[in-house]
């Protein structure tokens, strides 16, 4: 039943919204059929950015791609959880938990979704930063990718998609907005730092091809 509620959500209900409503426009995923698995990697500005990029993909594969989302945000209640992983099909991990409990982890967490053969979707830069400002990656994602070096990881740059739905205002506004996903790799650097450059460096890539379109 989930995997149907989460198909005509994102491919047909939300797809459409965002499409028609908002106004968000999106590179072609097709070629995430072809991908066993994957880690997808993107900037973060908005509440809308998981959802936009679950309905960014083909239909067929979104039960299977989880949003790694922060527990003590969306899932505050158990209803609050409930509907997370029920409608938005999330990985709820403690951004603060006691280190003694490696079960708790968000690392163990993450690799234990890797291992039941789900997808995931990272914002490595952790909260939502400002409209067009980057901030900084943090290391998990790097480290999960060391542990799992055999799955690749996509970036994805999106714009303006913190101007369709502001930080800390729950209303949505029709903007132009878009996702650009760039091509599967996977990594050929082993220390974290190497691999958050190269992260870095490709999302940079996409944003400047996004800017060199709109010039």
């Amino acid at each position: 039943m989930k995997r149907i509620v989460l198909i005509l959500s994102y491919g047909y209900l939300i797809r459409y919204f965002l499409r028609i409503i908002v106004g968000v426009k999106c590179s072609d995923t097709s070629f995430l059929k072809k991908e066993k698995q994957f880690i997808l990697i993107a900037n973060h500005n908005s509440h809308l950015d998981a959802m936009s990029i679950m309905a960014s993909m083909p239909k067929s594969i979104v039960h299977n791609v989880r949003p790694v989302a922060a527990q003590d945000y969306f899932g505050k209640t158990k209803r609050q959880e409930w509907f997370s992983n029920y409608f938005i099909n999330t990985l709820l991990i403690q951004r603060k938990h006691d280190k003694s409990s490696i079960q708790d982890s968000p690392m163990h967490k993450m690799d234990e979704a890797l291992k039941q053969g789900f997808s995931l979707i990272i914002f490595p830069e952790g909260s939502r930063g400002e409209p067009g400002v980057a901030q900084e990656f943090k290391a998990g994602v790097a480290m999960l990718l060391l542990q799992n070096p055999e799955i690749p990881y996509i970036p994805i740059y999106m714009k303006n998609m913190g101007k369709a739905m502001p930080k800390g205002d729950s209303l949505i506004v029709p903007h132009e907005s878009t996702i650009v996903y760039g091509t599967p790799n996977k990594i050929t650097h082993f220390t974290v730092d190497e691999i958050l450059a190269c992260m870095k460096q490709e999302m940079e890539v996409l944003r400047q091809s996004l800017e060199n379109t709109k010039s």
